[in-house]
This record gives C-alpha cells, structure tokens and sequence, in this order.
C-alpha cells in the first residue's frame, strides 16, 4: 500500500533514512564512488524538507520511498528508492505509477547518475526520454529525462 508519509515526524524521518541509506549505498557501489551526496543526507534533512513523501509498506517495513515537488502542474521526483530486502519485486515502478496518477501533471522531470542503468529503464518504461547530460562539481556524470503529458 502507498501513502503519504508524515516525514516531519521523527521516527517517520528515521524509517526513510534507513530506506535511503541501504539503497544509496548499492547505488554508490554501481557507480563506483565512496563519496555519493546522497549519502550525506541526515533524518534530521529529511524531517525538515518541504518535500512530499510516499512510501511503499509490505507488512510494518517501509520497502520503498519516493520523493518529489509538486506545483503548476509539473512534476519533480527528487529521489526513488527501495530497500535491497524488496528489490525486484515491483515497488518502484508502482511509486512511479501512484505519483504520476495522483496528481494533475503537464511536466514531469527526474535525474539520475548516467551509469544506473536500472534507473534509466524503469523512468524510460514510464514515458520518461533523456534530454540532458552533465557532470556537476562533485563529479558524478548524471542525466535528466523528461516526460510531456
């Protein structure tokens, strides 16, 4: 079931960094950097954003996480993870699928490192095309892919 989480919430913050933590780290090593900025990013960070969170459940655990900005009818997915415990079991695609069917969308964007190939096909999967390559100051070579509704 997906829902909206109450990221303000201590302990809801506490869950999504774990979620954020066990994924990045997998996404850091496919990449091949020890220093990924997702990675930096506190419970306390998360707990504060202006962002909007949902979350996957299966049982209690909180098996995924996406989160995203909202506003004029564009879409920004900010961050897309899943715990290694529920990989390959669908999850990500059905956060894509609630997010771009929950809300009014004409735009919607995402980022990735160029090299997370999993990434890349499930945003591609969902109508998302590649429009943008760039290296940023920390070094990560990353694209953008858009989606027109």
């Amino acid at each position: 079931m997906i829902t909206l989480l109450e990221h303000n919430t201590p302990t809801i913050a506490a869950e999504i960094y774990e979620v954020f933590q066990a994924s990045y780290q997998i996404e850091a090593q496919l990449i091949g950097t020890s220093s990924f900025p997702p990675l930096q990013r506190t419970a306390s960070d998360i707990a504060q954003s202006q962002t909007m969170f949902y979350g996957a459940k299966i049982d209690s655990a909180l098996a995924g996480v996406i989160e995203i900005e909202y506003g004029k009818k564009q879409l920004s997915i900010n961050s897309l993870t899943v715990s290694p415990d529920f990989f390959r079991r669908g999850i990500a695609g059905q956060l894509m699928r609630h997010v771009l069917t929950t809300f009014e969308i004409e735009h919607a964007v995402v980022e990735t490192a160029s090299v997370n190939m999993p990434a890349i096909e499930l945003y591609k999967k969902h109508g998302f095309v590649q429009f943008k390559c760039w290296t940023p100051s920390h070094g990560i070579e990353k694209v953008a892919l858009q989606r027109r509704f």
